[in-house]
C-alpha cells in the first residue's frame, strides 16, 4: 500500500490545486467548511463534485436535484468501465481490500494501478494504497481552498482546469502500446469528439470510453 502512495506523488500538485479550487467553489455556493469537507470525504468524485456545484441552485426543487443527479451520473459512469478493465487483475486478490480500493476509484489511482500492472506488478495493495492516499489528500486539500474563498473559484483563472488533463495525458501515454492500441485510441477519440459536438452535456466521456472498450474487444478477438 505504501508503494501505491509513493506512485501517486507526481500527481499531488494537480490534485492539491484542483481540490482547493473545489473548496473555493463550495464557499461561493454557501457551503460551510464542514459541509464542503464532508462532501469531498463522502462523495470523492472530483469533476462530478465541481459539476454539481456549478449546477447548485439557490432553491432546491425536484427538477434541480434531478439535473444534478443525471449530469453527475453521466460523468461517473466511466468508473464502471474502469473497474471492469481492472477485474482480471483485482479478482485474484482478497475481496475486502479490493472493494475498499474500488470505493476510492478515481482517474488518479486507475492510471497508477493500470501502469503498475502493465509493467508486470501483481500486488493489488498498490491500487488500494493509491486510492486511500488520494482520498485523504483530496479531503484535506478542500480545506485551504474553502478558506481562500473566491481566489480559486474559477479554475480557468490560473489554468487549473488544464493541470489534471495534462497530468493524466502524460501518464496515460505510458500505457499506450503501438501494436495493441494504434486503432483503439483514435476510434475512442473520434467518437468522443463527435458526441461532444452532437450531444449536450458530458456524455462524450461515456461515448468515448464505450467506443474504445468495444474497439479493443473486437480487435483483440480478431487478433
Amino acid at each position: 500500500m505504501i508503494e501505491g502512495a509513493r506512485l501517486c506523488v507526481p500527481l499531488l500538485p494537480g490534485i492539491l490545486i484542483f481540490a482547493a479550487a473545489l473548496g473555493a467553489a463550495s464557499a461561493e455556493k454557501g457551503l460551510t467548511l464542514s459541509e464542503a469537507t464532508l462532501m469531498s470525504f463522502a462523495v470523492y468524485a472530483g469533476a462530478s463534485q465541481l459539476l454539481a456545484l456549478q449546477l447548485w441552485p439557490q432553491t432546491f426543487t425536484p427538477a434541480a436535484i434531478a439535473a444534478i443527479v443525471v449530469v453527475t451520473m453521466a460523468v461517473n459512469l466511466r468508473f464502471l468501465l474502469m473497474a471492469a478493465s481492472l477485474h482480471p487483475w483485482l479478482s485474484r486478490a482478497p475481496s475486502g481490500p479490493v472493494h475498499l480500493g474500488l470505493a476510492c476509484l478515481t482517474d488518479a489511482n486507475f492510471i497508477v494501478g493500470s501502469r503498475y500492472h502493465a509493467n508486470g506488478g501483481e500486488d493489488a495493495g498498490v491500487f488500494v494504497g493509491a486510492g486511500l492516499f488520494m482520498w485523504v489528500i483530496w479531503t484535506l486539500a478542500t480545506v485551504p481552498g474553502h478558506l481562500l474563498g473566491y481566489l480559486l473559484t474559477d479554475p480557468r483563472l490560473l489554468a487549473v482546469d488544464m493541470i489534471l488533463p495534462l497530468t493524466f495525458t502524460a501518464m496515460a501515454v505510458g500505457l499506450f502500446r503501438v501494436r495493441r492500441d494504434r486503432l483503439v485510441w483514435p476510434i475512442a477519440a473520434v467518437c468522443a469528439f463527435a458526441a461532444e459536438r452532437l450531444i449536450s452535456g458530458y456524455w462524450f466521456i461515456i461515448v468515448g470510453a464505450i467506443a474504445g472498450s468495444l474497439a479493443a474487444g473486437f480487435l483483440r478477438d480478431r487478433r
